[in-house]
């Protein structure tokens, strides 16, 4: 999936609907997003972190 593609998925979504990273240990909000830019021929990514904060 790429950028335009999530945010086309996401303006179907609610509103008011909480984004959540499924992983090995559970569920996590979606605190920030981080920016790699690769060369080479290697696609950029955008990295989604999860919330630090207790939830």
């Amino acid at each position: 999936m790429n950028v335009e593609q999530l945010i086309a998925a996401l303006q179907q979504m609610p509103q008011q609907a909480v984004v959540l990273l499924e992983g090995d240990a559970g569920y996590s909000l979606v605190g920030g997003l981080s920016f790699e830019e690769n060369g080479n021929g290697v696609p950029d990514e955008v990295i989604l972190l999860p919330s630090l904060a207790d939830d």
